[in-house]
């Protein structure tokens, strides 16, 4: 039976079931017409710039933080406003972190109807779309990370993955596909979405404003940095998730995409900052997984399962935790062990008999033979720390006994730097000859190599390094 052909194997691909559809609105306006070129894919001139920028997000999240910062010059902060601005940013953000992000994009958490109520409250006060879509780009952005169907892909430059994938308009289709049917059939996420202008409104400008208006008889003081301020300072906190996470800091459990963990990120989203270990375990209720590490989200989160509000927190098991911090630590062994001359690989080395070794010893080459291994000391014997002398008088000769206690026990690092002076190995004398004959023969004979190819030697482990025999009691 033949093989399919290119194209008919790239219909099957497409035609896969993967359990995922196109983004479908719930809300009335203008259809997507897919024959139609998207605005996207044409390239920005003078003429059409301003059709390839989403106005309502410019007006939102670029707009209206400028007239509120140019209104604070005129608007006096009182010290009331001023406590009650952060307390509602922290709630607002954990509509984010933990309602958004963690509950309903991740479901690494199950919460009582009145904690989803207020999350999706908390949440349309941030100002960061509606939950059905913010989850959405959010399963995308971790299906596709990196490539061109990651809605906010730090490939495309760290302004772009932190503003502008909202202030420039995309291509739907190109956006990665992605299963949300929990999301269509949770009524807290559908009535968020239908009605999401009202609840913006309402929970982004309107409540700050009333309630501080009430409290402190500060209403336009209340509209400016309860509302407008505080929405921008989260927003752009939030939008750190996108850029600075995938840009700043080190990567302990895998390093193929740029998802990066670091206090400063963690200090500025809530928590959200140890993004490499959320990207690697993304159904994981915490981002920090160490005591001392900076997680508020996960504080609270645990806050309301104590509360009775939350449960069925999810932790991914913290052997296979264990085990990906281990494989990125030996990754980066192997990456800094292929930088390191370890000699020429024994199995690259000719095959040379004793009696041409000792006729090359007398002929002015500086050989010495240990454990089967001639190595070339020439360069060395002035540099040698035991003298001249005891070095010189080993050319030509099997040192084996005499390197490996017979005169001194030579270190670790006295057998790394004799590996880099290989020349050849003695015929008979070493298991080089016995891996080119079971390849020969075709029988497996294995090294174990590192990542990058590189065989591993461990300390003690070098050829030239032979055991001492154990004492045992004299023959009768």
């Amino acid at each position: 039976m033949s093989e399919p052909t290119a194209s008919a194997a790239k219909v099957q691909a497409a035609a896969f079931p993967d359990g995922t559809t196109d983004y479908v609105p719930l809300r009335s306006g203008a259809k997507y017409d897919p024959k139609k070129v998207h605005i996207s894919d044409l390239p920005m001139t003078w003429g059409n710039w301003y059709k390839h920028i989403n106005w309502l997000n410019a007006i939102f999240i670029v707009f209206i933080p400028l007239a509120g910062f140019v209104s604070s010059y005129w608007v006096p902060l009182h010290l009331s406003t001023a406590i009650f601005s952060v307390i509602y940013y922290f709630n607002t953000g954990l509509g984010i972190t933990a309602g958004y992000h963690r509950l309903w994009a991740h479901s690494s958490y199950k919460a009582t109807l009145p904690l989803r109520i207020y999350l999706a409250a908390v949440g349309a006060g941030a100002v960061e779309g509606s939950i059905r879509w913010w989850s959405r780009g959010h399963r995308s952005h971790h299906r596709y990370t990196d490539t061109d169907k990651d809605p906010y892909s730090v490939r495309k430059g760290l302004l772009y993955s932190h503003m502008g994938w909202m202030l420039f308009k995309q291509n739907p289709k190109r956006i990665g596909r992605c299963d949300i049917s929990d999301l269509n059939e949770d009524s807290i996420v559908v009535w968020q979405h239908r009605n999401y202008l009202k609840c913006v409104i309402f929970m982004g400008l309107v409540f700050p404003t009333v309630f501080c208006g009430l409290m402190f008889n500060d209403w336009l003081g209340g509209f400016v940095y309860a509302g407008i301020l505080r929405i921008c300072f989260v927003q752009q906190a939030t939008f750190c998730v996108n850029s600075l996470a995938h840009w700043l800091g080190d990567q302990p459990f895998d390093d193929r995409n740029s998802p990066r963990d670091h206090v400063i990120t963690a200090l500025v989203t809530l928590g959200e900052g140890y993004h490499n270990f959320h990207h690697e375990f993304p159904a994981d209720y915490r981002n920090a997984i160490e005591w001392w590490q900076y997680d508020p989200t996960k504080w609270m989160i645990v806050f309301w399962k104590w509360t009775g509000l939350a449960y069925d927190l999810k932790q991914f098991r913290a052997n296979e935790i264990e085990k990906g911090r281990v494989q990125q630590l030996q990754k980066k062994l192997d990456q800094k062990r292929a930088t390191l001359d370890w000699g020429t690989p024994l199995e690259q080395l000719p095959v040379v008999d004793w009696d041409d070794f000792v006729a090359d010893s007398k002929n002015g080459k500086a050989l010495v033979a240990i454990a089967g291994v001639i190595h070339d000391v020439g360069n060395f014997i002035r540099d040698h720390p035991g003298g001249k002398a005891l070095i010189t008088s080993a050319i030509g000769k099997d040192a084996t006994a005499i390197f490996n206690g017979g005169v001194y026990n030579h270190s670790n690092a006295a057998h790394n730097l004799l590996s880099t002076m290989r020349v050849g190995v003695l015929r008979g004398g070493c298991e080089v000859e016995i891996w080119k004959r079971a390849q020969f023969e075709n029988k497996d004979v294995t090294y174990i190599n590192d990542s990058a190819g590189q065989r591993i030697v461990r300390a003690g482990a070098q050829v030239t390094k032979v055991a001492q025999p154990i004492a045992s009691a004299d023959a009768a």
